[in-house]
């Protein structure tokens, strides 16, 4: 979920789709419509999944006790649970954490088009609504225009 997955998406991965590309640890979903794209996992989320899997190569990615993949309800329940372990007040859910995905990495500087295409956005308008900045005045273009200028 840090890497701005639906919980849907979650619980249908499979330990098989796990894997490397050019250098990249990555994680293969299954969007809306059945589009499947590749996930770059970050270093820590990686060692995380390798210590829930303890050497599982095979399976749903996120499982039951008895080996059966989780239910998107679960991940609701848990992702409620920690946030009231962690002292959270607030009402949250896995969106909660998607939409903090993308915020961030807005915030950080990503390019919206790159966040679009991390989040599976077909409109950046959807994922333009994130970006808590996009009205702030000094972020605007018209001083980088007016600094090529002066150039």
């Amino acid at each position: 979920l840090t890497v701005g997955l639906r919980a849907g998406e979650i619980a249908s991965a499979r330990v098989e789709d796990l894997g490397t590309d050019r250098g990249h640890r990555v994680l293969t979903i299954t969007r809306k419509g059945g589009r499947r794209q590749r996930v770059p996992l970050p270093p820590a989320v990686w060692h995380a999944i390798e210590t829930y899997l303890a050497g599982r190569t095979s399976g749903p990615l996120v499982a039951t006790s008895t080996g059966r993949p989780v239910a998107t309800s679960t991940i609701w329940r848990t992702v409620r649970r920690v946030a009231t372990l962690a002292g959270v007040d607030k009402r949250i859910h896995p969106h909660s954490l998607r939409h903090a995905c993308a915020t961030l990495a807005l915030d950080a500087g990503a390019e919206l088009r790159d966040v679009q295409d991390l989040l599976g956005h077909a409109d950046p308008r959807t994922t333009r609504r994130y970006d808590r900045a996009r009205h702030r005045l000094d972020r605007s273009p018209s001083y980088a225009v007016a600094t090529a200028l002066a150039s």
